[in-house]
């Protein structure tokens, strides 16, 4: 029996090379590999087209590619912040199409990609974070009252952004004039952070990435920032170490959790630090990860996708050998059934 049709929809500007490790993932779960597309069709100027065919199942059609699928499984990932908006009236689309997928959340999207979206969902849900104030083109006495109220020693990131290339340590006002004048450029709103002194006793920032899948951890890493005045990103120069879910320390576990169900994620990477008793940094929708980490986060990902499959189906296709039980997903949509 062959294994069900996968579309994988990601935009192929991204830097990050997801796509290349889930297209692997699909492919060794199901036995074939996924129906590739660009997910800029389906941007307001794209030529992309959702629609039933026959009235039961989903098609996508897109003619720029000369395609014409119908997916029993949509996995979307690998979709730049800056552009993720531009996918609303799609994913709404495959919300309305009853379509098998974990990527339909707008509003969820939504709130994890917009920082201060995420602060005020935070504050609401009682998720420990830093302090952190939201700045929105600042006089330079509205940033320094808040730079004063914050301790002096913050950092500086912009409301939506990725992989920590415009994000400051600010801890002079020199910095923060710098800081200011940068975001002021680019007419972006801004947050500004008190610094949660996650050093190590060696002197190197140290943060923790956790995986979090259908309300439990799937895995976790520890990154090592030797450039302290430098987010901990692996994409900073940070070095990664993985962490078996067992091993990660409960408070981070249950604040990574706690994180993502707060956002309304079924899927995310949660940054974090264990100091100031456990606090999150942010919640990544589509958080990166290298090839290490096919086992431990691409293949149940797509698997959580077919688990969902089999639940809207009664089918039990595209089971991986190495996987003896179901990881919990999240399907966006009523009652989801066959594409």
């Amino acid at each position: 029996m062959s294994g069900p049709c996968v579309a994988l929809i990601t935009d192929p500007t991204s830097p990050e090379g997801c796509r290349d490790y889930l297209a692997r993932a699909v492919e060794l779960l199901t036995g074939a590999p996924p129906r590739r597309i660009d997910s800029r069709h389906f941007a307001p100027c794209g030529t992309g087209r959702v629609r039933d065919r026959d009235g039961i199942r989903l098609r996508l059609d897109v003619p720029d590619q000369g395609l014409e699928v119908v997916p029993e499984v949509v996995v979307l990932y690998e979709i730049p912040p800056h552009r993720r908006r531009a996918l609303a009236a799609f994913q709404r689309l495959l919300a309305h199409h009853r379509a098998v997928t974990l990527g339909a959340g707008v509003t969820a999207w939504r709130t994890a990609t917009e920082k201060d979206r995420t602060v005020d969902r935070f504050q609401r849900d009682g998720i420990a974070q830093m302090d952190t104030v939201v700045l929105t083109r600042p006089s330079a006495h509205e940033a320094t009252v808040a730079f004063d109220e914050l301790g002096r020693d913050t950092w500086a990131r912009p409301v939506v952004g990725t992989g920590g290339s415009d994000t400051f340590h600010v801890t002079s006002a020199a910095q923060l004039a710098e800081a200011t004048e940068y975001y002021a450029r680019r007419r972006s709103a801004w947050l500004l952070s008190r610094d949660a002194g996650n050093v190590t006793a060696d002197g190197d920032r140290h943060q923790f990435r956790v995986f979090v899948l259908g309300g439990r951890v799937i895995h976790a890493r520890e990154h090592i920032q030797p450039a302290t005045d430098t987010p901990c990103n692996t994409c900073q120069g940070a070095t990664a170490t993985f962490i078996a879910p067992r091993d990660l320390p409960r408070r981070l576990t249950e604040l990574a959790v706690a994180a993502t169900a707060s956002v309304g994620l079924p899927f995310a990477g949660v940054d974090l630090a264990i100091e100031n008793g456990g606090v999150v940094f942010e919640v990544n929708v589509q958080p990166a990860f290298i090839e290490g980490e096919l086992e431990h986060v691409a293949i149940p990902y797509v698997q959580a996708h077919l688990d969902a499959l089999a639940q809207a189906t009664g089918s039990h296709r595209g089971r991986h050998p190495a996987r003896g039980r179901r990881w919990g997903s999240q399907v966006h949509g009523r009652s989801p059934r066959v594409a």
